[in-house]
C-alpha cells in the first residue's frame, strides 16, 4: 500500500474511534445503518472482539505517535461487550506506555450492560460518557429494541442514574428519528429534567437500495424545524447547557475550527480502528475499498500519509453546484460525505439535510457569533 506522494507534513491524526467489539451489538435498533450493511468487510465473521495483542500494539504505538495528547473513543455496536477487564487492561496499558502525555478516554453506550462497578471505573479513570437515548420512554423504545423486540429505555434510564451517582462525567446522544422530530421542546425538557447538560442530536438518513428514505428518516423540513425549536428552547440556557451542534456552530461563526469533522474543510481529523486492527478514515466507510492499514503492521505515520486518506479527505471539498453561492459555505463546508452519498453513492450530491443547516444557520449564526465576541471581550478583561 503505497504512501501519498505529495511533499510535505501529513495532516495529523488527532484522536482514534476505536471499535472493540466490531458492529456487535445486544440491542437490535430498527434504525442501526450497522446490522445490515453489505458493505461490512467484518459482517460474516462470528468473535468479533480485539484481542489483547492488538490493544497492546494500538495503544503503545499511538500514544508515542499522538503525543503530547492521545484521545482514543470507543463506540461500537456496543463496545462494553469487550468486558469490563478489557478497559481495565486498556488503562493499565495507558499508564505504562504514557510518556507525561494527556489522555483523553471516552466511550458511547446503550447502558444495557452499566452497573457499578462500570460507573465506578469512569469516575476513577475520568471518562467522558455518552449515553444513547432518545426520550422517554415511549419514544425511545419505537426504535431501540433488543433481540426480543422489547424497549431499551429502562437500561438507558438506569445507566444514566448509575452514572450520575457515582458522579461520572455523561452526556447523552439522542437520534433525531420520525419518533421525536416533531417533539424538540419535549426533548430538551425531558434531558433537562434528567439533569444531564451536555446534548448532541444526530439527524437519522438511511435510505434503501434505489435511493427512497426508509420509515424512520426525517426530511430536511422535519430537522430544521427540530433545530429552530431547540435552539431557542436552550438559548436562555446557553451558558450552563451544552449542545454539540450549538457548540461547534458558535466556533465556525467566531472564526474557530469547530470540534467537529462535518464542519471542517477536509475529513482527516480522526481515524477508526476495528477490532482487528485494521484502520478506516471515518465510521461510515468501514469498506474495503477505504482500508488504510493495520495496526500490527503499519505505523501511524504511514497510515496519516496514505493516499487514500488524502482522497478521502478531499470528497468533502467536491461541491454540489448550489454550494457555490451559498452564504454559509464557510460554515457549512459542503455538509458530511457520509449524508451527500448515502442516498445514491455519489459524493457530489447535496448533504440531506441542506435546508436544515439553512434554517439553523439564519436562525442561529449572528446570535452566536455575537455571544463569542461578548466572551471573548469577557476573557480579555480578566
Amino acid at each position: 500500500m503505497s504512501s501519498y506522494p505529495a511533499a510535505g507534513a501529513a495532516p495529523r491524526i488527532s484522536s482514534l474511534l476505536i471499535k472493540p467489539a466490531s458492529a456487535l451489538c445486544n440491542l437490535n435498533c430498527a434504525y442501526c445503518f450497522y446490522l445490515d450493511r453489505e458493505s461490512d468487510p467484518y459482517r460474516s465473521l462470528p468473535h468479533r472482539i480485539m484481542a489483547g495483542e492488538t490493544l497492546e500494539r494500538l495503544v503503545d504505538t499511538f500514544m508515542f505517535y499522538a503525543y503530547p495528547e492521545a484521545v482514543f473513543a470507543f463506540q461500537g455496536g456496543e463496545p462494553t461487550l469487550a468486558g469490563l477487564p478489557f478497559f481495565e487492561k486498556l488503562v493499565a496499558l495507558e499508564q505504562r506506555c504514557g510518556r507525561g502525555q494527556r489522555v483523553g478516554n471516552s466511550l458511547q453506550t446503550n447502558g444495557v450492560l452499566i452497573d457499578d462497578d462500570w460507573a465506578r471505573f469512569f469516575h476513577e479513570y475520568k471518562w467522558l460518557i455518552g449515553v444513547s437515548i432518545d426520550g422517554p420512554e415511549e419514544i425511545h423504545d419505537r426504535y431501540r429494541v433488543n433481540k426480543a423486540g422489547h424497549g431499551s429505555w429502562e437500561h438507558a434510564a438506569r445507566a444514566i442514574e448509575l452514572l450520575r451517582k457515582n458522579k461520572a462525567e455523561f452526556n447523552v446522544l439522542c437520534v433525531v428519528s420520525k419518533a421525536n422530530a416533531a417533539r424538540p421542546r419535549e426533548l430538551y425538557r425531558y434531558f433537562r429534567s434528567l439533569g444531564v447538560r451536555h446534548i448532541q442530536y444526530i439527524p437519522l438518513a438511511e435510505f434503501d437500495r434505489e435511493g427512497n428514505p426508509m420509515p424512520f428518516t426525517i426530511t430536511a423540513e422535519e430537522y430544521g424545524a427540530f433545530l429552530t425549536a431547540t435552539f431557542d428552547a436552550w438559548w436562555p440556557e446557553r451558558r450552563s447547557v451544552r449542545i454539540r451542534l450549538f457548540d461547534n456552530l458558535a466556533e465556525a461563526a467566531g472564526g474557530f475550527t469547530p470540534g467537529a469533522c462535518t464542519m471542517r474543510e477536509t475529513c482527516d481529523s480522526y481515524c477508526v480502528v476495528e477490532y482487528n486492527g485494521d484502520v478506516y478514515p471515518c465510521d461510515f466507510f468501514v469498506e474495503s475499498e477505504w482500508k488504510l492499514g493495520n495496526v500490527a503492521i503499519d505505523s501511524w505515520a504511514e497510515i496519516a500519509r496514505r493516499k487514500k486518506r488524502y482522497d478521502f479527505a478531499a470528497k468533502k471539498a467536491v461541491r454540489h453546484e448550489a454550494c457555490e453561492a451559498c452564504e454559509y459555505r464557510s460554515i457549512c463546508r459542503n455538509g458530511c460525505p457520509k449524508l451527500r452519498h448515502a442516498r445514491f453513492g455519489r459524493f457530489e450530491d447535496p448533504d440531506w439535510f441542506c435546508g436544515a443547516y439553512k434554517a439553523l444557520y439564519a436562525r442561529a449564526v449572528e446570535p452566536l457569533r455575537r455571544e463569542v465576541r461578548k466572551l471573548y471581550r469577557q476573557a480579555q478583561r480578566e
